[in-house]
C-alpha cells in the first residue's frame, strides 16, 4: 500500500511538473511573437485564393473538404454527417484536392515566385 501511494505520488509530481513546463513554454512563445504586417497580409491573400478555389469545385466536393480541413472531421465521421457511404466521401475528397490542385497551381507559383 505504501508503495502504490508512493508510486501514485511520484507521477502526480511528474505531470504537475510537466504541466508547469509546458505552460511556462506557452508563455514564452506568446512573449515573443510579434505581429508581422507582410504575414499577416500574405495569410489574407492565401485565404482569399483558397476560398475563390473552393467556390470553383462542386458543392460536394466543397462540403466534404471544409468538414474535413476546417472541421477536423475524420471521413467516418463526414460519411455519418452527410449520410453518405465512406467510399464516396473518399472520392469526393480526392476529387476535390485533386481539382483545387489544377485551380491553385498557376496562382501559388505566382504568389510565392513574385
Amino acid at each position: 500500500m505504501i508503495t502504490l501511494a508512493r508510486s501514485r505520488a511520484i507521477d502526480r509530481l511528474r505531470l504537475l511538473t510537466a504541466r508547469y513546463r509546458l505552460a511556462a513554454s506557452a508563455m514564452q512563445e506568446t512573449a515573443n511573437y510579434v505581429p508581422d504586417a507582410t504575414l499577416d497580409t500574405a495569410g489574407s491573400e492565401q485565404r482569399e485564393i483558397v476560398a475563390g478555389a473552393l467556390a470553383q469545385i462542386p458543392d460536394e466536393q466543397r462540403r466534404t473538404l471544409i468538414l474535413a480541413y476546417f472541421e477536423g472531421l475524420t471521413q467516418s465521421e463526414i460519411a455519418t454527417r452527410l449520410g453518405a457511404p465512406l467510399g464516396t466521401v473518399k472520392t469526393r475528397m480526392r476529387s476535390g484536392m485533386l481539382k483545387l490542385r489544377e485551380l491553385l497551381a498557376d496562382k501559388v507559383q505566382t504568389f510565392y515566385f513574385q
